[in-house]
C-alpha cells in the first residue's frame, strides 16, 4: 500500500514523491478511531492499471470530487492526487492488470483534519467473466427513481465507504445461484450493479440508466460510450425499464477492474449476448490510455 498525504498545497512531482510512504502487507496503517473505518464517513475510486496505465483518471477524479462535495467533505486537491497515481501506478507491475484504490474520509474524529491514502493492488484473478458472462438476480434497491431529489441526505450517486448493503446484496446473490445483482427501483426502474454499471443493447442502440436516478455516473461506461458511438452506434443515458432487461439484444456489467461483463441469465432465465461484441468492448477499454 501507498500512504500518500494527497491533500494540500500541490507540490512538485519530485517533492510529493518524498513524502510518500509504502506501507507493507498487514503492517499498521490506519488509526482505530478514523471516522472511515468508524463510521464508513468517506469516499473512494477505484480504477484498472494496464501495462502501467492508469485507466480514465480524469473521470475518476471528477467523481472523487463529487462524492466528496455530497458528503461536505474538503474540496480534493486533483492535481495533488494526479501526482500521487501516476506514483502510485509505477509501483505496479507491467505485465497484469493491476488496480488503484483512493480513499479520502473526514480523519480523525474530533481533529477537522481528513485522511487520504491510495492502495495499489495487483489483479490475482484472470476475470473469465468477461468470457463466460456472469448470471445476476435483480434485487429492489429500496427507493423510488426520484430518490435524489427527494432525499439528497441519503447520499445517492456518491461513492461512499458504507457499502455494507451492496456487499450484503452480493451475498443475497450468492444464495440464489448467481454471481452479481441488478438493482432495481420501487417503481420499476433499472438502476445499477453493487460495483458496476448497467448497460443493454437493443438492435444498434445501447442505453444506461440515468444518473439522476440516485446511481452512480459509470467512468469505464463513459469510456465505452465513446467507443460504440465511434463505431457508428447510439449510445445514451435514459430510464429503463425492469423488463427491457429481459427483451434485451444483450446486457453488460462495466467496470473498471472488470470491464464489461456479459450477463447470460438474469433470475434464472435466459438472455442474449454477443460474445464478439463483448470481445470488442473490451478491447477498446483495455486499450484505454487515460
Amino acid at each position: 500500500m501507498l500512504d500518500v498525504l494527497a491533500e494540500g498545497e500541490a507540490p512538485a512531482r519530485g517533492d510529493l514523491a518524498a513524502t510518500v510512504h509504502r506501507v507493507a502487507d498487514g503492517a499498521p496503517a490506519l488509526l482505530a478511531t478514523d471516522l472511515g473505518a468508524a463510521r464508513g464517513d468517506g469516499v473512494f475510486e477505484t480504477f484498472g492499471v494496464v501495462d502501467g496505465h492508469p485507466q480514465a483518471v480524469d473521470a475518476h477524479l471528477t467523481r472523487l470530487a463529487s462524492s466528496a462535495a455530497l458528503l461536505d467533505l474538503p474540496e480534493p486537491n486533483l492535481e495533488q492526487w494526479r501526482a500521487a497515481v501516476a506514483i502510485a501506478a509505477d509501483a505496479l507491475p507491467r505485465t497484469r492488470q493491476g488496480g488503484i484504490k483512493l480513499v479520502l474520509t473526514r480523519g480523525v474524529e474530533g481533529t477537522g483534519i481528513p485522511t487520504a491514502w491510495i492502495v495499489v493492488t495487483v489483479a490475482e484473478r484472470d476475470f473469465a467473466e468477461r468470457q463466460h458472462g456472469i448470471r445476476v438476480v435483480t434485487l429492489d434497491r429500496g427507493y423510488a427513481s426520484d430518490v435524489a431529489q427527494r432525499a439528497p441526505w441519503l447520499l445517492a450517486g456518491a461513492k461512499t465507504l458504507s457499502y455494507a448493503v451492496n456487499m450484503a446484496a452480493l451475498r443475497e446473490a450468492a444464495r440464489r445461484g448467481a454471481d452479481d445483482v441488478i438493482f432495481t427501483s420501487t417503481d420499476g426502474y433499472v438502476m445499477e450493479a453493487p460495483t458496476s454499471t448497467v448497460v443493454i443493447r437493443r438492435g444498434d442502440a445501447f442505453s444506461t440508466p440515468r444518473a439522476d436516478i440516485g446511481i452512480l455516473p459509470g467512468t469505464s461506461q463513459l469510456s465505452l460510450f465513446e467507443f460504440l458511438r465511434s463505431a457508428g452506434f447510439r449510445a445514451e443515458a435514459g430510464l429503463i425499464p425492469v423488463s427491457g432487461l429481459r427483451d434485451a439484444d444483450g446486457v453488460w456489467l462495466v467496470s473498471s477492474l472488470r470491464l464489461a461483463a456479459p450477463v447470460t441469465h438474469i433470475d434464472g432465465m435466459p438472455v442474449r449476448h454477443d460474445p464478439e461484441m463483448t470481445g470488442r468492448m473490451n478491447a477498446a477499454l483495455l486499450a484505454r490510455d487515460a
